[in-house]
């Protein structure tokens, strides 16, 4: 599977609202840089996986819709709109926020993060 392959994949998958499917994605090593509408996260593999537990009880569905993606080597940079449904309305679809991401591949796992989220 190519870095681009791999990171179109992840974010097909549930692994933004199931910590088991997340640990399938992501390296040990994994340090990602949030800038986000409440200020600036710095996550590694525990605090990354904590927040996906806690993502997962008020969500019951995940779904991302990328608009742009550009690959080299094994750095991706991709543009996407993140809907979730959640346990009160599981019928609608409610954006999350628009994020980018700049993704660095290493032993087929995403190992260093760059993101940027703006609520709607």
């Amino acid at each position: 599977m190519t870095a681009k392959e791999l990171v179109v994949d992840f974010y097909k998958s549930d692994a933004l609202i199931d910590s088991e499917i997340m640990k399938n994605y992501i390296h040990p090593e994994i340090r990602i840089d949030w800038n986000n509408s409440s200020g600036y996260s710095e996550l590694n593999y525990d605090s990354l996986l904590s927040l996906i537990t806690d993502l997962s009880i008020g969500y019951i569905r995940s779904k991302v819709k990328i608009s742009q993606i550009v690959a080299e080597n094994n750095m991706i940079s991709v543009r996407y709109t993140h809907f979730v449904k959640t346990i009160e309305n599981p019928r609608e679809d409610m954006l999350l926020g628009y994020f980018m991401a700049i993704w660095e591949i290493k032993d087929d796992k995403l190992y260093r993060g760059f993101q940027i989220s703006q609520k709607p």
